[in-house]
């Protein structure tokens, strides 16, 4: 019995401490620096770096070593630069959109649901959806896109869909961006790094991805008619479909941290690159010889349009002085280590260097020039009216101006009278006499300039077009044929297997030599 009343006593005697331990149990384990929940406004900034970065990366890595903006000099294997890299350069891309394309979703689906809905965030988040899920589709081809992004619905196995039926719900979600935006519903000013809450400017930039998208596929005959239709649509709409009108409405995020480490809009080329990493790769011989022959001011040491010229190229002389590069493409064992390079430091105070690592102008989503490129392209082949030597000259103007800022962005201003003079004595005038194909040589080199440092632009446009026309060196892979694709990431393999399956059975062999659907014939 004494033995019954002693556990009784205890299990008394314990009931109040189990009780404490109870009591506030929700409250102790919720972290309170952390939110669980959040908003538009706190999504938009991160999504926008964090997806700019990966671009500006393989822009330099990959992009460049391919469209012989630079060019590696090294001997070792899996040099992009001669068609061949391993099948590892797949992954950084494909894992890095696809955790921010969850986040653009959420900024639109966030602004759909809360207690005051805004069309606004509704439109940005849409605009961003487009714009990664556009890159990644030319990138790869055919992606999961219906069934992506709803890993927290317990869908871990999305289907892959076809290009083509991405591409015309692009233009639907960019349709329903541009209703949404013209509300104008207001934005938190700090959340917006790009536009600083101009919903105007943002309503421009998702219309004028629209061009950029309607070209990319007008060449395939089943939907040809309806893209020339609606670039036609835009262009002669401006109220309904507004469009960049100059450089001020360029889609970038300008870097405002300058050298520093710890601002949150420092260029990631300054935190994420080492100094003698940056100025490795050479200036390939292609892009600096053009430069040079129309006496460029994107590459000249000197300031002719006055001083505070920042925002060049930032481009050395080459070791012993002159301006050359290297050739792209060449054997194992005969490239030149000498050549111009991209400057890592910044020393205007002693004798006029430019950084590219440090310029704040590298977080390129899309400029006005690329704009007026793909308007001078609609105009050449009778799409659209208007003077397609005006476009040409004004997308020259304004690319030079986005990096040299005291070069006048008008093309009746007197330097760019300048510069024509220049450009005449390289051939590279406008007459619309010359034949179509000629036409597009001359648009695409000068659009190839345009697209710097814009992610895979200059790749993306050079399969649609095979312009500019690039020297191939005798060291080249996979044929001396410019790489289609890039493969699908292994562990996709393993993870989505059927998916995976299915996606190379309609769309080819997982090999960087398989057309996506809009480069096949």
């Amino acid at each position: 019995m004494r033995k019954k009343i002693f556990t009784a006593c205890m299990v008394l005697m314990a009931l109040p401490a189990f009780y404490s331990c109870n009591k506030g149990f929700e409250d102790l384990n919720t972290d309170p620096i952390n939110f669980l929940e959040t908003t538009s406004d706190k999504l938009l900034a991160p999504a926008l770096v964090n997806s700019i970065w990966p671009g500006m990366s393989r822009n330099r890595s990959f992009n460049n070593e391919l469209m012989q903006v630079t060019v590696s000099q090294s001997d070792g294997d899996n040099t992009v630069f001669r068609y061949a890299f391993r099948t590892s350069m797949s992954d950084y891309l494909w894992n890095a959109w696809f955790v921010q394309l969850t986040n653009f979703k959420q900024v639109d689906s966030l602004a759909r649901t809360a207690k005051t809905p805004n069309t606004s965030y509704q439109g940005i988040g849409k605009i961003g959806k487009v714009w990664l899920f556009a890159n990644l589709t030319d990138i790869y081809g055919d992606i999961p896109y219906s069934d992506a992004l709803e890993g927290d619905q317990g869908n871990l196995i999305p289907v892959f869909d076809k290009q083509k039926d991405i591409y015309l719900d692009l233009f639907k979600q960019l349709e329903e961006a541009n209703t949404l935006l013209a509300g104008g519903s207001t934005i938190v000013v700090s959340s917006d790094p790009m536009y600083k809450g101009d919903i105007a400017k943002w309503r421009k930039f998702g219309n004028s991805l629209y061009l950029r998208l309607l070209l990319r596929i007008s060449g395939k005959p089943e939907v040809q008619d309806q893209c020339i239709a609606k670039i036609k649509e835009i262009v002669e709409n401006p109220g309904q479909y507004p469009i960049f009108q100059s450089n001020a409405d360029c889609a970038r995020l300008l870097w405002t941290g300058g050298t520093s480490t710890t601002d949150p809009y420092t260029s990631p080329f300054v935190n994420g690159i080492r100094a003698q990493d940056f100025r490795g790769p050479a200036l390939c011989s292609f892009f600096l010889d053009n430069l040079v022959s129309w006496s460029d001011p994107r590459y000249v040491s000197s300031t002719p349009y006055g001083s505070g010229s920042i925002g060049r190229l930032g481009i050395s002389q080459a070791s012993g002085g002159g301006w050359y590069g290297v050739p792209s493409g060449y054997i194992p064992g005969n490239g030149d280590t000498k050549g111009c390079y991209f400057q890592s430091y910044d020393n205007t105070s002693t004798g006029g260097t430019w950084s590219l690592q440090q310029n704040a102008n590298t977080g390129i989503i899309m400029q006005y020039a690329e704009v007026q490129f793909i308007l001078a392209e609609a105009a050449a082949k009778g799409w659209i009216t208007g003077d397609t030597k005006t476009f040409y000259y004004q997308g020259i103007a304004s690319a030079i101006n986005y990096w040299v800022p005291n070069f006048n962005e008008s093309i009746t201003h007197a330097n760019f009278a300048t510069h024509l003079t220049n450009l005449d004595a390289a051939g590279e005038l406008w007459d619309d006499n010359l034949p179509l194909e000629t036409k597009m040589e001359m648009i695409h080199l000068q659009k190839y300039y345009a697209l710097f440092m814009t992610d895979l632009q200059q790749w993306f446009e050079y399969r649609r077009t095979g312009h500019p026309v690039l020297p191939k060196g005798p060291g080249l892979m996979n044929g001396g044929v410019m790489p289609a694709r890039l493969v699908y990431p292994v562990y996709v393999q393993a993870a989505n297997p059927v998916n995976y399956k299915a996606a190379v059975a309609a769309q080819g062999p997982d090999e960087i030599f398989t057309n996506v659907w809009w480069q096949r014939p």
